[in-house]
């Protein structure tokens, strides 16, 4: 829950900038262009639309994943036949990660959808795409609840274990292989903020760079949806390279992945000393 919250206070602003550009990419020429448009027409608040669903998309979530990982790494123990307190390979714990995605999955999608609804509803209204916006938490859940019904907050779930499973898989292989290239021989408890910053930071870049297409077609299967039916992830992903082309898949990954380094540098420093805090009031009982 700590690591969620700092990585959202880090990272919100280019998380906003992210959704609007992968939905409506030719509305903005980048990044700067995105910042500039949008403190011009709404003003700074306009950065952290959505913050309180991204809040409660990324505590849900980190809490469900790390909880998880603490679990599947025992499966894992258990598929490779060594003993529970055994150290895995980053490999191993790769493997442990992207297990773990699946299951935060489920309470990550509703949340993303209201938090992706409410970052680009200035865009869907600029567009045409609906006449007048739903601009607070309540209205979006609402409004998803009378046209959908509950099932609607799961648009785009597929799409979104597309992007989770093989995603986590690089994002923890990637913070893992970081913290063993800096413990060099040490235990990986030992290392100091820097060196889990920027681990973290790599981990996030590799989840980015790895998915980050079905990321864009996640984004618009659930944010156009307001609009009427959106086809599923196959006849979004080629609609969107025929009429735009592949490149529009990429739409908004420059602040998507400076905001991966700091958010997430930030998620597991959170992480790991509140982890190490927690164990050391267990350890004391």
């Amino acid at each position: 829950a700590l690591g969620g919250t700092a990585c959202v206070v880090t990272g919100q602003p280019f998380d906003t900038a992210k959704v609007k550009m992968q939905t409506f990419p030719d509305m903005y020429k980048g990044i700067v262009d995105c910042f500039v448009k949008t403190y011009k027409q709404v003003g700074f608040r306009g950065f952290y639309k959505g913050t309180s669903p991204a809040l409660l998309a990324n505590i849900a979530e980190n809490s469900v994943l790390f909880m998880c990982y603490g679990f599947c790494q025992q499966i894992v123990r258990k598929i490779v036949g060594v003993d529970r307190k055994t150290k895995l390979s980053d490999l191993q714990n790769a493997a442990a990660g992207s297990f773990a995605s699946a299951f935060a999955t489920l309470v990550l999608c509703p949340t993303e959808l209201v938090k992706c609804r409410l970052q680009a509803m200035h865009e869907m209204q600029l567009s045409g795409k609906i006449i007048q916006g739903h601009n607070t938490v309540w209205s979006v859940v609402k409004g998803v609840i009378q046209k959908d019904g509950p099932l609607g907050f799961y648009r785009g779930l597929s799409s979104t274990l597309l992007r989770e499973v093989p995603g986590y898989f690089f994002f923890f292989g990637g913070y893992e292989l970081s913290r063993t290239f800096f413990a060099s021989g040490r235990s990986k408890d030992e290392l100091g903020p820097i060196p889990l910053l920027l681990s973290g930071g790599f981990g996030g870049s590799c989840l980015w760079i790895a998915v980050y297409p079905v990321d864009c077609v996640k984004s618009r299967i659930q944010v156009l949806s307001m609009a009427g039916k959106q086809t599923g992830f196959m006849g979004t992903f080629v609609t969107v390279v025929r009429t735009e082309g592949v490149l529009a898949l990429y739409s908004g990954l420059k602040p998507t992945m400076i905001r991966a380094f700091l958010a997430n540098g930030a998620l597991f420093l959170a992480y790991e000393y509140s982890r190490k805090l927690m164990m050391k009031q267990v350890d004391s009982y």
